[in-house]
């Protein structure tokens, strides 16, 4: 059978690394594929020689087990996706008409019935086969075909209008982390319910599998509450910027269908201005020289009020919100404003606190963490609550974000506490030139630990806050930055060489140029066949 040789070439400055992740120097590299190069990369991938030709008008998705409504959305959103997109300009090798075979259909076999949302420790695991006898994608569950199914839309080449091709493959997929996250921060700047979406999307081309929503902070309350309206109206940027309850349903129902969990973030007792901006007394009074200065400080963790209203409000964010856990938050506390107000002085005396306001966090935090565990709810916290000594429940997620991270990890794990590595994946924080490998070369395995230690390690999240980003540049600066993290959490711990991923990274984010994301570029001066046009 003769070979079909693609020519894809895709020219940009890429460095040499060295041992410790830096660039030494610049090297222009051409890259020349016979197949598409998944990302991220499976855990076991071959391809062979043989060539399948696939006609756009005649190929389709057929579900040969189990089947919902996720699934056939996945079908009808990837025969867009493949072969919907305008015409790839590619170059091929003359002898490119003789083909192995056609193909027609992809047989997804789900072996189990559809769970109705997505989850933490679902199976996300999948085998596919592409050979003479035709094309196969089997899964235990939806989640794993999801998977399956985008990674068969990454190896399929455009020849022309109406002609793709296929390389026969064999691939055994799973993820290495089951929490593979992304945060969006939407307080500091608000991003519309379509930028939003962009994301998912985005995130699912990538194999992400939660979405955490730092829906609000100091600076904006864009959440529209039922119960307390009033947080919106008043602390909002106006009323154009707030998500309303039927937007956040339309963004967590757009996520379930591509396997995307949906983690809302209402931090406390800090980063909460916007909160009392509606709620009396809720944050704590601030005084100078024994007076009222007009300032506020953290939630006032001394009135039975300020209990009263969480209990309510996270009531509510319990049933808006149908992921099995609440991410509390819990970081950066300034204590100033607590150490000034006399009333807060003397109830840590009366509770023998002295004049420790790490314990008066404790008492808060414990109080929160008691309300949300009695809605039956796991939760997610910043590792502050841990680092100042907080008890909570076996199953808390203790998210590590501070310096330092191989030493939290340890120690958050050594307390038998479930760990998330946030720390060296904040894509806010950016450099001038090829940044990505500094991504790529932090591992959530690499600190000193137990094998036990190290199971407790969940996954991670890279993080994009919103101080600088907002609708006209969040997307093309998180992509395919963010992508980077994505392989580091789903393909294998050997998976870890720059140089061998920056040809399967350069063809990711021309693809997802070809697929209608601004993805910036990422390893210098370079092109993609089809080039990014704003839409007109």
């Amino acid at each position: 059978m003769a070979v079909v040789i693609c020519f894809l070439f895709v020219h940009f400055l890429i460095g040499l690394v060295s041992s410790n992740g830096e660039y030494q120097k610049e090297k222009l590299v051409s890259v020349s594929a016979t197949t598409g190069m998944p990302w991220p990369l499976p855990q076991q991938y071959s391809s062979t020689p043989d060539v399948y030709t696939i006609n756009r008008n005649a190929f389709k998705f057929k579900a040969t087990g189990q089947s919902c409504d996720i699934l056939e959305s996945a079908f009808f959103r990837y025969q867009t996706i493949i072969f919907g997109m305008r015409e790839e300009t590619l170059k091929f090798h003359p002898k490119n008409s003789l083909k192995a075979g056609s193909l027609t259909v992809l047989n997804v076999n789900v072996k189990n019935k559809c769970d109705r949302y997505p989850y933490l420790g679902m199976d996300e695991s999948y085998n596919l086969t592409i050979s003479a006898t035709g094309a196969t994608l089997n899964s235990n569950s939806v989640w794993g075909a999801l998977r399956g199914i985008e990674t068969f839309s990454q190896l399929v080449l455009q020849q022309d209008t109406n002609m793709f091709f296929v390389n026969g493959t064999t691939i055994s997929d799973y993820p290495r982390f089951q929490h593979r996250g992304l945060l969006l921060d939407t307080s500091r700047h608000f991003l519309d319910v379509t930028i939003i979406k962009q994301n998912l999307l985005a995130m699912s081309q990538s194999k992400f599998n939660v979405f955490h929503w730092h829906i609000v902070d100091d600076q904006s309350f864009p959440y529209t509450s039922k119960n307390f309206p009033d947080m919106a109206s008043k602390g909002a940027y106006d009323s154009r910027h707030i998500y309303t309850q039927d937007q956040i349903a339309e963004i967590i129902e757009f996520a379930r269908i591509l396997g995307i969990r949906v983690i809302p973030e209402f931090d406390s007792p800090g980063h909460s201005q916007s909160w009392g901006k509606s709620i009396t007394d809720l944050l704590t009074k601030c005084y100078s020289g024994g007076k009222r200065n007009g300032q506020y400080g953290p939630v006032d963790p001394t009135l039975e009020t300020s209990y009263g209203f969480l209990s309510k409000f996270f009531a509510e964010i319990g049933r808006v919100f149908p992921d099995q856990y609440i991410h509390l938050g819990g970081d950066e506390v300034n204590f100033d404003c607590w150490k000034s107000n006399p009333n807060v002085t003397a109830f840590m005396k009366q509770k023998g606190f002295g004049t420790d306001y790490a314990k008066l966090e404790e008492y808060y935090v414990q109080r929160l963490l008691d309300i949300v565990g009695g809605l039956k709810k796991g939760y997610m916290i910043w590792q502050e609550v841990v680092d100042n000594g907080a008890k909570v429940k076996p199953d808390t997620v203790v998210e590590v974000w501070k310096r330092g991270y191989l030493q939290e990890l340890y120690k958050v794990t050594s307390l038998g506490y479930k760990a998330l590595l946030s720390s060296c994946w904040y894509l806010s924080d950016i450099a001038y030139g090829i940044d990505w490998p500094n991504f790529y070369n932090c591992d959530p395995d690499d600190f000193f630990g137990t094998a036990e230690q190290k199971k407790l390690v969940i996954g991670g999240e890279v993080c994009m806050w919103g101080e600088y980003v907002d609708n006209t540049n969040v997307l093309s600066r998180t992509w395919p930055r963010a992508s980077v993290v994505a392989e580091r959490l789903w393909s294998a711990q050997s998976v870890k060489d720059a140089n061998a991923a920056a040809p399967r990274l350069e063809e990711h984010r021309c693809r997802m140029i070809k697929r209608g994301f601004p993805a910036e570029t990422v390893n210098g001066p370079g092109f993609c066949p089809q080039e990014y046009a704003i839409p007109v």
